[in-house]
C-alpha cells in the first residue's frame, strides 16, 4: 500500500464517527460510499493505526488514506514530468493538461512521479505524491509530498491557506478590469480574486479576455464555476461554459501559474512560476506575467 491523502483535523465540538467525518474530505473517495469501502479494505488510518467504523473522531487526529498496489500500477509507466523544484521534502512538478492527477486510471501523475523525482532519504520517506489537485483540462504548477510530515503539514497549509496560488485564464464576453467573487459553492462560502489583463475583440466569442485569478478559498472547480456564474465562462470548458461558444479540440484555458508559501521544514520562501502555455500565447502574443 502507498499514502495518496492525508487529513489533519480540526477540534470538533463533539465527538462524530469516522465514517460521517471523512465524507468529503479526500478527493479520491468524496462520498460516503466510498468512506465504508476505504474502511472495509482497511485503507483509511488514524495516527498511524488501522480504523474501523466503530471509531469516533474528537480532533488534532491525521487520517490518511492508502492505496493498495495494483498490477496496473506496477506496469511500467513512461510519462516524463518537468520538475521545477525538489528537495527531501517535497516538489513541485509542472502538470500538462489533458492528464488526471490521481485516480485508478494507470496514466496519472500520482503514477509517474516515482520515476521523475529522487526518493526521499528522511526516514519518514513514502511513495510521493500531490498535496493538491488540479482538473483533467487545467496545466501548470502541482506540489507534491515526499515524506509523511511533508503530506501532513503541506495539507494543513492548504486548510489554513498559507499557500498562495496564482491562475491565468482566458474568459468569454466583457468583464470589470478587476474584483472579487464571492457566490457560494455547494452551500460554503467561496472567494475567487480576479484582474483583466487584457482584451481582445473576438468575431466568435464576443471579446476575450486574459485574466489572472487568486482563489482565496479551495471549493471544486471553484474558479471554473465562479466565472459561468458571472456570464465569463473559460474557454473550452464543456462542464461550465455555453453550448454554443464550446471551443472543439484545444482543451480548456485554465493554467496554475503561480504558487507561493513558507518551506515548512527549511523555512525558506518558494516561489514558483511558469509561463502561459502556447495555446494562451497565440491569443494574447504580446501580455507577459
Amino acid at each position: 500500500m502507498h499514502l495518496i491523502e492525508s487529513h489533519s483535523v480540526p477540534l470538533q465540538e463533539k465527538p462524530i464517527r469516522l465514517q460521517e467525518y471523512a465524507v468529503g474530505i479526500f478527493h479520491t473517495i468524496p462520498t460516503k460510499s466510498g468512506i465504508k469501502k476505504a474502511l472495509k479494505k482497511k485503507l483509511l488510518f488514524v495516527d498511524g493505526n488501522n480504523a474501523t467504523t466503530a471509531l469516533f473522531i474528537h480532533g488534532k487526529e491525521t487520517i490518511e488514506l492508502y492505496q493498495p498496489e495494483t498490477k496496473t500500477a506496477l506496469k511500467k509507466l513512461i510519462l516524463p514530468l518537468q520538475v521545477l523544484l525538489e528537495d527531501a521534502y517535497l516538489a513541485i512538478v509542472y502538470k500538462p493538461a489533458g492528464i488526471l492527477v490521481s485516480g485508478n486510471a494507470f496514466i496519472t501523475i500520482a503514477n509517474a512521479l516515482e520515476q521523475n523525482l529522487q526518493k526521499s532519504t528522511q526516514k519518514d520517506a513514502v511513495r510521493p505524491q500531490p498535496v493538491h489537485r488540479l482538473d483533467y483540462s487545467t496545466s501548470g504548477v502541482l506540489l507534491i509530498g515526499k515524506t509523511s510530515s511533508a503530506i501532513t503539514t503541506l495539507s494543513k497549509l492548504f486548510e489554513n491557506k498559507k499557500i498562495r496560488k496564482t491562475y491565468h485564464a482566458i474568459t468569454i464576453d466583457t468583464m470589470k478590469q478587476r474584483g472579487i467573487i464571492n457566490v457560494p459553492i455547494d452551500k460554503k462560502a467561496a472567494y475567487s480574486e480576479f484582474e483583466v489583463l487584457a482584451s481582445e475583440i473576438s468575431e466568435r466569442f464576443s471579446v476575450l479576455n486574459l485574466i489572472k485569478l487568486h482563489p482565496k478559498t479551495g471549493r471544486k472547480h471553484q474558479l471554473r464555476k465562479h466565472l459561468s456564474i458571472t456570464g465569463n465562462p473559460i474557454l473550452g470548458d464543456k462542464d461550465y461554459g455555453k453550448e454554443e461558444l464550446i471551443l472543439k479540440g484545444k482543451g480548456m484555458y485554465l493554467h496554475a501559474t503561480k504558487i507561493e508559501f513558507e518551506h515548512p521544514f527549511t523555512k525558506e520562501t518558494i516561489s514558483i512560476t511558469t509561463e502561459l502555455p502556447k495555446k494562451f500565447r497565440k491569443i494574447f502574443p504580446n501580455c507577459n506575467l
